[in-house]
């Protein structure tokens, strides 16, 4: 601290400045300052001051520790537990580098209400019942995709090369796992038909890679008396490549091979007569008597016994309608199963009604209960190839419908067109939560696979016909009912959660081998009563 004498024009003036520097101080120590009295040189004479120095204490505040300051931060963190997000706080880089819950808060996660419309109503003497092909989308749709039910997971060959027969055959279990919940599923819903997928064992027929289902008889057994039990029915579809007229005999034995792995399937489930294996006349080879010759050889000379009892033909929009087949069928005693929208597109001289009464001729004949197939042609549909494609769902039974039929609904929209129609007819009680609104907008373009010609023919580039296939005129219903779930799939994303849990199956004993299951829907199949 310094005093100085400062002069003024009145002689001299005594100014004090002091300096003082104080701190906030948690404790207080004693500290010494000094006071020193300066002449100021500018000071005239005879009014200057001696200078002297003074020592006086001045009590300040000590500095105080500063506390160090914490590394950890506080975050939010979303948890999904049972179907509800909690929303938690933690504390992220505490002391012991761990992440300690703080608060919880709780919020559902809600599911999407759908809005519904109404449907014209509509009378009909039809009590038959009414089925879907292969694919549940409520099922199939449900989220997280793990939890997602269906039952055509497949593979490619290099996925087998990769991993091996053990993990091809896991994909069939998970499979016959989800049959198991679509048959209960069906049965919650009065839905009492439909049609198995035949990717159900992918690769099973394959020359090189098939294999036996011995090794999954339990478990298919266990599904055919589910379905046994609530009185479904259970029918397959093999694939457009099934040519059982193919001019090429190595094609001949491949359809072979894939009729026996169908009958199989179905002999292990303890499905019935009424469990059959509709396939196509196939292409005509560019003669079509000669063609015609081939399938009656191959259906009573090469055809196993057990995949003959099975076997049923069914007319398509190109090469065999309903009146070519029906000479076959009533000649070797095979059934025939009447497509209304094939015959529309490809006609036969002999009137619907007709064909009808004779195809269940046949059908009475052997015992088995009749079948037919209904689809529409999409809205807008024009050419041919627009008008195949099928409609999302139906708006009509047909006119020369028996009341006592089977009818498959092969429509995009799969257990959706099934419950539409039961809404507009009132032929069952419907759940209004299992119901999903149409779609807003519907293309007449097919969802499913792109043919190889269309895409090459869309960069301009021509694309060579495949050796072994012949001309086949309808596209597969398998591949209409999977091919847009299953289109450029990541296979290895259907093993998503398999690799470390038991898999427990309507009370099954854990099998060696079987992928891992969630514990929801462990809990689900084990709950489906089997006697």
């Amino acid at each position: 601290m310094t005093r100085r004498i400062v002069p003024t024009q009145e002689g001299a003036a005594v100014a004090l400045r002091r300096s003082t520097r104080v701190r906030s101080m948690s404790t207080s120590v004693a500290r010494t300052a000094v006071v020193q009295e300066t002449e100021d040189p500018l000071i005239s004479e005879g009014q200057g001051v001696v200078s002297t120095e003074t020592q006086i204490e001045i009590q300040e505040p000590s500095r105080p520790k500063r506390r160090r300051k914490s590394s950890s931060r506080k975050t939010k963190s979303k948890v999904t537990t049972g179907g509800v997000e909690e929303l938690q706080e933690v504390v992220v880089g505490d002391d012991n580098g761990t992440e300690k819950p703080k608060k919880k808060r709780r919020r559902v996660k809600e599911d999407p209400v759908y809005i519904i419309p109404d449907v014209e109503k509509k009378e009909t003497t039809f009590k038959g019942r009414l089925g879907y092909a292969c694919l549940n989308t409520v099922l199939r749709n449900k989220k997280p995709a793990s939890d997602s039910i269906f039952c055509s997971r497949t593979c490619r060959i290099d996925s087998i090369k990769k991993h091996g027969m053990e993990w091809v055959k896991a994909l069939g279990t998970r499979n016959i796992q989800d049959l198991l919940l679509m048959i209960q599923w069906n049965e919650d819903n009065n839905i009492k038909f439909m049609r198995l997928s035949s990717e159900m064992f992918p690769f099973a027929s394959h020359g090189k890679y098939g294999y036996s289902l011995d090794y999954c008889a339990d478990l298919l057994a266990q599904a055919g008396a589910l379905a046994n039990k609530y009185g479904h029915r259970l029918t397959t579809h093999p694939g457009q490549y099934t040519q059982l007229g193919s001019n090429k005999d190595a094609v001949i034995e491949s359809a072979i091979r894939e009729l026996e792995y169908h009958a199989q399937m179905l002999d292990l489930m303890g499905i019935g007569p009424d469990g059959v294996m509709i396939i196509h006349g196939g292409g005509v080879y560019d003669d079509k008597a000669a063609t015609i010759k081939r399938i009656k050889d191959t259906i009573s000379n090469r055809l196993p016994q057990n995949v003959r009892d099975r076997l049923v033909l069914e007319n398509d929009e190109m090469c065999y309608n309903a009146e070519d087949l029906l000479a076959i069928c009533e000649e070797l005693d095979v059934p025939l199963v009447f497509d209304y929208h094939h015959d529309i597109l490809n006609p036969s001289s002999i009137p619907p009604s007709a064909i009808i009464a004779r195809a269940n001729a046949i059908f009475a004949k052997r015992g088995i209960r009749p079948k037919q197939h209904l689809s529409e042609p999409r809205t807008g549909a024009v050419t041919l190839m627009e008008r195949r494609a099928h409609a999302d769902r139906c708006e009509n039974l047909p006119a020369d419908l028996p009341d006592d039929m089977d009818l498959m609904i092969e429509a995009k929209d799969k257990e959706q067109a099934v419950l539409h129609l039961y809404r507009m007819y009132d032929l069952a009680e419907v759940k209004h939560e299992s119901l999903r609104p149409p779609a807003a907008n519907q293309t007449k373009e097919t969802k499913g696979r792109k043919s190889n010609k269309r895409g090459a023919a869309k960069d301009g580039k021509g694309s060579k016909k495949k050796k072994g296939k012949g001309k086949q005129g309808d596209e597969s219903e398998e591949e209409a009912a999977e091919g847009e779930e299953e289109e450029e799939e990541d296979l290895d994303e259907t093993l998503d959660n398999m690799e470390d849990e038991p898999t427990y199956v309507a009370e099954a004993e854990v099998q060696a081998a079987t992928p891992s299951y969630r514990t929801s829907r462990r809990r689900a199949v084990q709950s489906i009563p089997l006697a």
